[in-house]
C-alpha cells in the first residue's frame, strides 16, 4: 500500500532565558519594545507534521511519500529522513526560500516568545500530486495534513478529482479556516483525523452534525488524550481504544502526530481499524516519553512487549509479523 503524507517540513530552534522577560519591560515604554535575550541553550530540533508522521512510518517499517516543500537548508534533514526509511523524492526544494523555521525563547516562568516563518511552505501548492503517483506507480491513500492552507485545498481537489483516496487532518491550521474551507476539505474523505476539542470546532465552524459529518466521511478517527481514540463509521458501534501505561512523560509534542504514524502503518499492513489504533497508540506513548518528535528509537522486542502487555497476545501476534 503506497501511503502519501502531505504537510509542513519545518525546524524548531528553541533557546531557554534564564531570568523573567517581565523584569525586563518597562510599563509606560511598551509602545517601542527593543530588546535582547543572553540565552542559555540552544537547541534544534526536527519537525513538521508530514515529516514527523513519515518518520514514525520509516521507524516502524512502512516507506512512506513524504510530499512537502523545503528550501535550499534540506540536505542535512533529508539525509536523516532517508536513513530513517522515508522516501523524500517529492519534496520541492525552493530556489529562494528557507525551510519553515519556529524559533522560541522560553523565560524561567515558562512564558515564550516565538516566530513561525513559514518559508518555502508557501510553495507546496506547486506540488501536483499526479506526478508523485507516476513516479510510484499509484497512490492507494494520501494524508493532507496541516500545510499552507492553498496547498491543502488544491490536493484535496486533486485526489477527489482523480479518485485518489484521501485522509482530512487540519490539525494546527484548523484555526484559521472558515467553515467553507472546512467543508471542502473534508468531503468524501476516507478518513477525518482530529482531537477532541479540533473535533468541536469542525463542527461548529461547518454548522455540521456529527452524524451529518460521518455520512460525509468514510471513518471519522478522534484521539481523547491519556484516554486513546475513538473511531467512528456510520452504521457501526465505534472502536475504543485505550493508552499504554507510560513509562515517564517528558514531552508531548508530536504524539498526534506518532499515532497517526501507527494507524497508517496498520493501514498499509491490512490490519483492522482497532489493531492499527492500537499500534498508533503505542508508537505515541514512545513519543511522550522523548523529548523531541523524531528522538525516539523504536526497539522491536521493547515495543511488542508492551504492545502485548497492554492489548494481549493474539493482538501482539498479528502485529508482530508486519513489524520489521
Amino acid at each position: 500500500m503506497r501511503i502519501a503524507v502531505t504537510g509542513s517540513i519545518a525546524t524548531d530552534h528553541l533557546m531557554t532565558f534564564p531570568g523573567r522577560f517581565a523584569d525586563q519591560l518597562v510599563a509606560d515604554q511598551l509602545h517601542t519594545v527593543s530588546l535582547s535575550f543572553l540565552v542559555d541553550n540552544l537547541d534544534v530540533r526536527r519537525g513538521g507534521v508530514a515529516a514527523n508522521i513519515c518518520f514514525g512510518m520509516g521507524q516502524l517499517g512502512v516507506r512512506p511519500l513524504l510530499v512537502g516543500a523545503a528550501g535550499a537548508d534540506f540536505d542535512e534533514y533529508r539525509a536523516w529522513l532517508d536513513r530513517h526509511g522515508v522516501d523524500t523524492s517529492s519534496v520541492r526544494i525552493s530556489e529562494v526560500l528557507h525551510t519553515a523555521r519556529f524559533v522560541c525563547t522560553t523565560d524561567a516562568d515558562h512564558n515564550q516568545i516565538g516566530s513561525f516563518y513559514t518559508g518555502a511552505m508557501s510553495e507546496a501548492r506547486l506540488i501536483e500530486l499526479q506526478a508523485v503517483a507516476q513516479r510510484v506507480g499509484g497512490l492507494d491513500l494520501v494524508l493532507i495534513g496541516a500545510d499552507d492552507p492553498e496547498a491543502m485545498l488544491r490536493h484535496t481537489e486533486e485526489c477527489r478529482s482523480r479518485s485518489i483516496p484521501f485522509a482530512a487532518d487540519f490539525s494546527q491550521q484548523i484555526a484559521r479556516m472558515d467553515g467553507d474551507n472546512i467543508r471542502i476539505l473534508l468531503e468524501d474523505a476516507a478518513y477525518l483525523f482530529s482531537n477532541e476539542y479540533e473535533k468541536g470546532l469542525i463542527e461548529s465552524k461547518t454548522g455540521w452534525t456529527d452524524e451529518e459529518i460521518l455520512a460525509r466521511v468514510g471513518t471519522r478517527v478522534t484521539t481523547l488524550g491519556s484516554r486513546g481514540v475513538r473511531i467512528e463509521r456510520t452504521g457501526e458501534p465505534p472502536i475504543e481504544v485505550g493508552c499504554p501505561e507510560e513509562e515517564r512523560k517528558a514531552d508531548p509534542t508530536g504524539v498526534g502526530d506518532a499515532f497517526r504514524a501507527g494507524f497508517l502503518s496498520g493501514l498499509a499492513w491490512g490490519v483492522g481499524h482497532e489493531r492499527a489504533a492500537q499500534v498508533g497508540c503505542m508508537l505515541a506513548t514512545l513519543v511522550i516519553e522523548t523529548v523531541g518528535t523524531q528522538e525516539y528509537q523504536l526497539r522491536r522486542n521493547h515495543f511488542m512487549d508492551r504492545f502485548a502487555k497492554t492489548y494481549g497476545d493474539d493482538a501482539a501476534a498479528e502485529v508482530r509479523v508486519h513489524l520489521s
